[in-house]
């Protein structure tokens, strides 16, 4: 609970990230690659060219949401297993993993059909949520993910 306090949003996902050490063992720019899908929000868009260790954070999330989101009808909730899974959108992946390692803007925008401006609110808004990140980390104790 104190771990999901921390977070802005996505707080039950990231959570499970966090205590199944999804993100400990990669490195920095996989894991702002991966947490992009809980800030890009465009359903429609070319598919990301992805390394395979990528193509594996890909599916740990989403099978960790079919777990959350088995819970959550389990629970009551109305939401679809299904539906939930898809709210993440897993297009920007490539993007922001290249990004992260230093590649220009310029080239970056070519590897997408995404609109310049929704890159960058989504790497905005993806500050954020790594931030949420790291104060879960400093909540739980895992300073190896707190120093990413």
């Amino acid at each position: 609970g104190r771990v999901a306090c921390e977070m802005g949003s996505n707080e039950l996902i990231v959570t499970e990230l966090v205590f199944n050490n999804q993100l400990t063992d990669r490195p920095p720019e996989e894991i702002a690659a991966l947490l992009s899908c809980l800030v890009f929000q465009q359903r429609n868009c070319s598919a990301p060219e992805l390394t395979p260790a990528l193509e594996q954070g890909v599916k740990d999330i989403k099978n960790i949401a079919e777990r959350i989101g088995q819970v959550q009808v389990d629970c009551g909730l109305l939401q679809p297993v299904g539906e939930y899974v898809d709210s993440f959108h897993f297009g920007l992946v490539e993007v922001v993993y290249e990004w992260a390692r230093g590649m220009p803007f310029a080239d970056i925008t070519k590897l997408t059909d995404v609109q310049e401006g929704i890159i960058v609110r989504t790497i905005q808004r993806l500050d954020e949520s790594l931030r949420d990140v790291k104060d879960a980390a400093r909540v739980i104790g895992d300073p190896v993910l707190y120093q990413k």
